[in-house]
């Protein structure tokens, strides 16, 4: 597939952009502050963003993209149930350091921003945020049907737990200033694992 030279800017435009939000937020990413960050003119940048709502959009749907390469994708190419979820977590939980995003992860500090902020920017996380919980799921009931978790175990319940593992890693870690973060997080996951794990 050959990528045009405008959809290559605009993907290195995207790229400054969620990391430049994972420090300023979403509504500190302007097209002016952004233009001085990556030493471009206002003009070219309102060539591929006509609004500050399509910029917060796009940036958001650019770190999804993101986020499925370095996260979902080679964490699906793990086999068996629980060695798939154990690498879906494991990558989720070094996400931040293998996409360099100097503020920490741009969704979760999104969420906090637009949770009650009406628009396109929060339904874009909304969905994008299901979308994640739904693949946690998924991958959970896999585990199930290979015999690895308990079929008791919901798996809706299960990627609810997970997630608040992760979030309250990254406020550990971000807010909290706590290096060990993210191995509290992995004995907090081992937990939820052993607790749901098929009895042999």
């Amino acid at each position: 597939m050959v990528v045009r030279k405008g959809e290559r800017t605009r993907g290195a435009i995207l790229d400054g952009a969620w990391r430049l939000a994972t420090e300023l937020g979403l509504e500190g990413l302007t097209l002016g502050r952004l233009a001085e960050d990556l030493e471009l003119s206002k003009s070219g940048l309102f060539a591929h963003f006509g609004s500050k709502d399509e910029l917060q959009t796009a940036t958001l749907a650019r770190a999804a993209e993101r986020f499925a390469e370095i996260v979902i994708l080679p964490a699906l190419q793990s086999t068996g149930g629980e060695q798939r979820l154990r690498a879906l977590v494991e990558r989720w939980l070094d996400w931040p350091r293998r996409a360099r995003q100097p503020g920490g992860c741009i969704f979760v500090a999104a969420a906090a921003e637009l949770d009650d902020r009406p628009g396109p920017a929060r339904d874009k996380l909304v969905a994008l945020q299901r979308e994640w919980r739904d693949t946690l799921a998924r991958v959970v009931k896999r585990a199930q049907d290979l015999g690895d978790l308990r079929p008791d175990v919901d798996p809706g319940q299960l990627a609810f737990e997970i997630q608040g593992i992760g979030l309250a890693c990254h406020e550990t870690a971000r807010l909290l200033r706590d290096p060990r973060a993210v191995e509290r997080a992995r004995a907090a996951f081992e937990r939820l694992l052993a607790d749901a794990r098929a009895r042999s």
